[in-house]
């Protein structure tokens, strides 16, 4: 082995950062973090179940809100073209009965795409209700 000449020192200093230790921790990281992720679970919302209904009600004037949020108005064979403020005002000229605030108002039934805003829904009932229109539903597909 050859001599290292040092001047005045027994021991030559190192120089370099042992990674060792940090490659250590971050391994025992990285296995802490495979093990606990899949244990982890995405928050869930508990959404209401949609039964059927004893009956459905007749001649319901329908609003119809397509993927472009155009509004159609539907009551028996007419048809009316609206949009999302004025609806409320359309349907009580359609059909002023509808206003009426007892059990034999006119329903109104609400049916919108899947892919549009939950607000735009929102919207159509609050105008429904500012405008006195007392029986308001929405349409759902039920599940198997």
């Amino acid at each position: 082995m050859p001599a290292v000449s040092s001047r005045g020192r027994g021991r030559r200093t190192i120089s370099e950062i042992n990674m060792v230790p940090f490659i250590d921790v971050m391994l025992v990281l990285l296995i802490i973090f495979m093990v606990t992720a899949p244990l982890i679970t995405p928050s869930m919302i508990a959404l209401p179940k949609v039964g059927k209904a004893p009956s459905q009600p007749q001649n319901p004037v329908q609003i119809l809100i397509s993927k472009d949020e155009t509004v159609q108005i539907k009551f028996k064979t007419d048809s009316v073209a609206s949009d999302v403020r004025n609806v409320a005002g359309d349907i009580v000229k359609m059909q002023p009965e509808v206003k009426a605030a007892g059990p034999e108002a006119v329903p109104v039934v609400i049916s919108a795409d899947k892919s549009i805003k939950y607000e735009t829904v929102v919207k159509v009932m609050d105008n429904l209700q500012k405008a006195g229109v007392s029986r308001v539903g929405l349409s759902v597909q039920t599940g198997k």
